[in-house]
Formats: structure tokens, C-alpha cells, sequence
């Protein structure tokens, strides 16, 4: 027989099992009445935002939490409530707070819901409890009917999702992820960061109070989007400001998509209401004023769903996430190539099964280097939800690289999007929500650590924050820097005489295939310009104005040069007696006088300023280096002189305009002692005789 304390014990412990699930019921609350009472107006309440968003899609588990969140106050005991506090964390931009409350659901009623080992395993998933998550999917698997294969299918996924997750933590990435700061960031969610090549400029989005309109959008009860632009000078981000109207309009969804190389040219998502969801529109900059946002047309924009988009450097190809008919899955990335003799885009070419999945592909975004290609997706080989990815157009075999998960810590088990990256490949941005941001979501800095850019014995961190810094040391595979085939021309064009910046139009000319691959403009109020050359060609840059003699440039970039940034101010000169201009694109064989092919579009541009201006008359003159006796010089330097004479006249210039002249090496440029001097002094240019 069993001591009667030993019953007794049994029975108080049984009556405090069964007491720990504490239901809302007047009764228990015997001593505050008041407070029992607005503790069920606020779970009442709750109630009817979480009905209404389970049953129609509507986003107001916010609402709901914030008035669970006041009756689990009062009462913190309750299965049922701590049930749905987790499922409106789970669909929230805290969605690993779920935990605690699931949990303690779980163990206050295990039968609480039917979906509870389900959304536990969402939440072990979420806090990369990988077994846990595991088990709670398995278990909840043979509760599903055999006909609803839709979960089935979700559950079978999450778990595939949870095994990706071990193996890409176990082998994580070397990257350092700092918050940018207050400047950029807000209590207020931020993202959709898009940047220059250079990251001189940086625009996003934010649903801040002072949204223009001051609205708010009655789906979700947050304010509407507006988009911010900062500007960063010595590596520091100036305070980001509302760029107000045109760009932004009152009440209604203003959002960042991609922008251009140079920063002149800014896409944006604008809710038009007017076919579909929402299109795609294009604003450009005019001095320092913005342009009204202007429509792309049906190529692009449909009565589907168009969201992220990025343009190729050279402006020639657009990439854009559209849910339109005959795509392979729920968004796809599609690209429109622009029609140069039409004006216009053309067609719009899905990218196809490499890149596509039967699920969602979001946030695009192609590098100035123009082949490689950023995306999440859902559908690949994730973590959980959307990871960003990494594919690289193989120009030969006309198509995509598999898919390359840029691993963990870039990527979580939530949703990785909005990445983009600087044309050095060192830094990248990208928005998500992390405990120690500012606000529901913020803009965090990627660096990637690589074997030139060592680990210092400071930098022990996997993950630093400005504000929260992890402490461990964690021992992580350090990589090569993603993208480094692309450099940056950037300067200032203005009047050589008054130092006037100048609004001037720069062609970028493929000079093996002797044509113009990129057009663009320096901005005319500032006269700065960029250019983006991805490695593996030899370009000529040419810059022209009306009223002056154009300028040109040689870039011959191997495709395996690692990224430079080459800054060149360029002044222009009026067309006057006397001014010198090198042409820096006319080309010989190798100690000869015969023109190479490469030489065609500079002596073509040429040809056109004789016929602009009829009467000029001009001399060619040829230089040489240091290099061999005074009399070789001045003899092959005459030939070169005479050989560009002699096309210009051979292609509709009279001759009675055209005199040459060799110099040799008696009026170099630059010094003879190194390299790059030698190069400077090796040269053909025209000097104006009379006009």
C-alpha cells in the first residue's frame, strides 16, 4: 500500500498538469474582472483579423498579434492563444519568435490544432533546428489526406529544404554582414536596394510615416512605399531622402527595381492601377531633376504581375520577373533586348528551365559585367523559402550555368531577395530582418572575404554587425570574389576653355567588330559620366558634342583582367585653328604603316567632322616612342601619317584638305622611361590648319 502522502503528491501534481492550460473563462479571473474583460475583447478581436486573413489571403496577422499579444499579458497560460500568437509570427517579419510561443502550445494542449507539428517544424526550420524540424514534419506527413497533394508535396520539399540547410551550413561561406545604419535604415521597414557600378548611389524602398499621401494600404495596414535615395562618398552613406515627385505619387505603391550602371536611369514598380498588379516604369535624370516615371511598353508590362527587373549595363537588355501565361512555374525571369532601329523592346524570351522552376523566381539582377546573373528562387536547391543564386551565361554554348546557391550565412532558412552586387565583386546589399536591425526590415552590407583580401586577426567574426557584433570565431572557406570581369571608366566632360561641365553623348564602339555597342550621356548639369567595360574587348569611346571636336579613348580590357576603376576627366575642345586631337583608335601592324581593321569607326568618325564642317582642312600627324634611331622614327611615323591620308581621301575627302607630316619621337606626351609613357607618345593625331 502506498503512503497517503505519496497519493496526495499524485494528485496535486495531476490537478497542476490540468490547471496549467488556463482558458479564457470568467471563473479563473475571479479577482480582476476589468481585466479579464479587455483581455477577451482583444482575443476576440484578434480573432477576427486571423479568420479573415486565414480564410481570404488578407495580410492582417499583424493586427491580430498586436491584440493577441495584450491578452496573452494578461493571461500567458493559454494553449489556444500562444497557438496563434505563433501562426501570426509566422507569417510576420519575425517569424522565428514563433518558437517559444508553439512550443509552450504544444506542451500546454498537444492537440491544441491539427496543424501544430507542422508549424513547429516551420519554426524549428526558421531557428535552423534542423533534426527538430525534421521530426515535426515527418510526424505531421501521415496526418495529411492522400488526396491533398499539395501538402504533401510542401511538407516533402521542407524537409529536402532542412537536409540543403545542413550541408550548406557545416561548409559556410567567409562574408562579413553589417547593418548599413541609421542613415539608410528606419523603424520602418527598408529594402529593395539597388546601386551604381560604382556604389556612388544607392535608391530603396521604405513604408516610412511620411509615405507622400500619408496613406496607408488597407491589405496590410502599413504605410505606403516610397523610395529613398542616398549617396555615399569615402565609403559612407549619406542620410536617405525621400526623392518626393515625380517619382514618388500619393497613395499608392512606389518601389525600387532596378537602376542603371551609370545612375542616370532609374526602373521602378509603380501600382498604376491600371492592368494587372502593378508595371514597370522608367525615370530618368535631367541634370539633377528627375523625370516624370515614364511606361515601358506591352513587352514588358502586362495585365500579369511585373516585379523586379535589371538592365545590362550597356542598356541593351532588360531582365524582368513576370507571373504571365506559358511560364514554367509561379514567376518567371524573362529579358527584352532593345530594338535599336525601332526605338523600342522587343519580344520577351523566357530564360528557360536552367534558370526556372515550377515555384517562384524573384530579384533579378545582372552584374555590369552583362553574363552573370543573380536571382532567388524557391524552386532550387534552397535552405527555405527564396535563396539567392548564381548563374553565368556561357556566350560559346549559348546558355545559362546551373545554378550556384551562394550559400550560408547570405542565405537563411527565410526568404534571401533584393540582392545586388558592385561591379568589384567585393561588396554586395540586400534587405532582411535580423534581431539587432532598426526596424522590420533593413538594408544589410555583404563583404566578401576573398585570398586577396586576407582575414585580419580582428576579423573573426562569420557575421559582423555594427551594431551587435557576433563573437565566436567560426572557421569558414573563404572564396573568390564573385564577379571582377568588369571595369569602370567615370568622370567629368566639360568645356576645355571655361571648365563648364558639359551634357555631351558617348558612344562605346566594339572596335574588332567595328561597331557601337552602347550609347550614352554624361549628365548636364554635372557632366559626369560612366561607363561599364566588361572584360574581353577592345573598346573605343568616343565623346561628342555639337560645336566641338570629339575626344577619344582606348580601353583594350582581357577577359581575364580583374576589376580597375579608371577615373578620366575629359575636356573638349572647340573647333579652332590650331587644336590638337589624338585619335587613340587608329591602329598599325606591329612596325608597319598598314591600318589595322580596329581602325575603321575612328576614321569613319573623322570623316564625318570633314563633311560637318566642309571647309576645314587639317594635317595627320604621326609620333612614335624613344624606341630605335631618330631616322626610323621620323620615317615610319611619315608612312603612318601618310597611310591615314590616304584612306580619308580614298573615302570622299578632297586631298587639297588633307597634309601629314611625321615627327618621330621629337614631340612626345608623356616620359619615354616607362611603359605606359612609350604608349602615350605612340600615336596619330590631327591638328585643325584652317576651318
Amino acid at each position: 500500500m502506498k503512503p497517503l502522502f505519496f497519493i496526495s503528491c499524485l494528485f496535486s501534481l495531476s490537478l497542476c498538469l490540468k490547471a496549467q492550460n488556463v482558458e479564457f473563462e470568467k471563473a479563473n479571473f475571479p479577482n480582476d474582472k476589468s481585466g479579464f474583460k479587455d483581455a477577451k475583447r482583444s482575443m476576440e478581436d484578434g480573432d477576427d483579423y486571423f479568420n479573415k486573413s486565414q480564410k481570404e489571403g488578407y495580410k492582417l496577422y499583424n493586427d491580430a498579434l498586436d491584440l493577441y499579444l495584450k491578452a496573452n499579458t494578461f493571461n500567458p497560460s493559454n494553449a489556444l492563444l500562444n497557438y496563434k500568437i505563433g501562426v501570426c509570427y509566422l507569417n510576420s517579419a519575425w517569424k522565428q519568435k514563433s518558437l517559444a510561443h508553439l512550443e509552450k502550445s504544444y506542451k500546454l494542449n498537444p492537440n491544441v490544432g491539427e496543424n501544430i507539428h507542422y508549424y513547429l517544424g516551420r519554426a524549428y526550420h526558421l531557428n535552423m533546428e534542423w533534426d527538430k524540424a525534421i521530426k515535426e514534419y515527418q510526424t505531421y506527413r501521415p496526418m495529411i489526406k492522400p488526396e491533398d497533394k499539395e501538402s504533401i508535396k510542401d511538407v516533402d520539399k521542407k524537409v529536402n529544404e532542412c537536409r540543403t540547410g545542413i550541408e550548406l551550413v557545416k561548409h559556410p561561406t567567409l562574408v562579413f554582414i553589417d547593418n548599413i545604419g541609421a542613415d539608410i535604415n528606419s523603424p520602418f521597414p527598408d529594402y529593395g536596394p539597388v546601386i551604381s557600378a560604382d556604389e556612388a548611389i544607392m535608391m530603396y524602398t521604405s513604408r516610412r510615416s511620411n509615405t507622400s499621401g500619408g496613406g496607408m494600404d488597407p491589405n496590410d495596414q502599413q504605410y505606403y512605399e516610397d523610395i529613398y535615395i542616398s549617396t555615399s562618398e569615402n565609403s559612407k552613406w549619406a542620410v536617405g531622402k525621400n526623392m518626393g515627385k515625380p517619382v514618388n505619387t500619393d497613395n499608392r505603391h512606389d518601389a525600387t527595381v532596378a537602376l542603371s550602371a551609370d545612375g542616370q536611369k532609374l526602373f521602378i514598380y509603380l501600382d498604376d492601377m491600371t492592368r494587372g498588379s502593378g508595371n514597370i516604369y522608367e525615370c530618368e535624370i535631367k541634370g539633377i531633376t528627375w523625370a516624370k516615371p515614364d511606361k515601358l511598353n506591352d513587352n514588358i508590362n502586362s495585365k500579369y504581375h511585373e516585379s523586379s527587373a535589371s538592365i545590362t549595363a550597356d542598356g541593351n537588355i532588360l531582365y524582368f520577373v513576370s507571373n504571365r501565361e506559358g511560364g514554367f512555374g509561379e514567376h518567371d525571369i524573362y529579358k527584352c533586348t532593345w530594338d535599336l532601329k525601332k526605338k523600342k523592346w522587343g519580344e520577351a524570351e523566357n530564360l528557360g528551365p536552367t534558370i526556372n522552376t515550377p515555384y517562384g523566381e524573384h530579384g533579378v539582377y545582372i552584374h555590369p559585367d552583362g553574363k552573370t546573373l543573380f536571382f532567388s528562387s524557391e524552386g532550387l536547391k534552397t535552405m527555405g523559402g527564396y535563396d539567392i543564386f548564381k548563374s553565368i551565361w556561357d556566350d560559346k554554348k549559348k546558355k545559362w550555368s546551373a545554378p550556384e546557391n551562394m550559400g550560408y550565412p547570405v542565405n537563411s532558412p527565410d526568404d534571401d531577395i533584393d540582392f545586388v552586387l558592385s561591379a568589384s565583386g567585393k561588396h554586395a546589399y540586400y534587405s532582411a530582418f535580423k534581431n539587432e536591425g532598426f526596424g522590420e526590415k533593413d538594408i544589410y552590407l555583404i563583404t566578401f572575404v576573398t585570398p586577396k583580401h586576407p582575414v585580419l586577426n580582428t576579423e573573426d567574426n562569420l557575421l559582423a554587425s555594427l551594431t551587435e557584433p557576433i563573437k565566436e570565431t567560426v572557421i569558414a572557406k573563404a572564396i573568390d570574389v564573385p564577379v571582377v570581369a568588369v571595369s569602370i571608366l567615370k568622370g567629368t566632360i566639360f568645356d576645355a576653355v571655361t571648365k563648364a561641365p558639359l551634357e555631351a553623348d558617348i558612344e562605346l564602339v566594339d572596335n574588332i567588330l567595328n561597331q557601337v555597342i552602347a550609347s550614352f550621356k554624361s549628365n548636364s548639369a554635372t557632366g559626369k559620366f560612366l561607363v561599364s567595360l566588361p572584360g574581353g574587348k577592345n573598346y573605343g569611346i568616343a565623346v561628342k558634342k555639337e560645336g566641338y571636336l570629339f575626344h577619344s579613348e582606348n580601353f583594350d580590357i582581357p577577359a581575364s583582367a580583374g576589376y580597375q576603376e579608371y577615373v578620366k576627366d575629359i575636356p573638349l575642345k572647340n573647333i579652332a585653328v590650331g587644336t590638337k586631337i589624338v585619335l587613340r583608335n587608329i591602329f598599325f601592324d606591329f612596325d608597319k604603316s598598314t591600318l589595322r581593321p580596329e581602325s575603321t569607326y575612328e576614321l569613319e568618325r573623322l570623316i564625318q567632322l570633314l563633311k560637318d564642317v566642309p571647309t576645314m582642312k587639317i594635317e595627320i600627324g604621326g609620333h612614335t616612342d624613344s624606341k630605335g634611331s631618330d631616322e626610323y622614327n621620323m620615317k615610319l611615323s611619315a608612312s603612318r601619317a601618310q597611310s591615314v591620308v590616304d584612306y580619308l581621301a580614298t573615302h570622299g575627302v578632297e586631298k587639297t584638305r588633307l597634309t601629314s607630316k611625321g615627327y618621330g619621337e621629337t614631340k612626345p606626351m608623356a616620359t619615354n622611361d616607362t611603359d605606359d609613357g612609350r604608349q602615350l607618345n605612340r600615336r596619330t593625331e590631327f591638328e585643325i590648319k584652317s576651318k
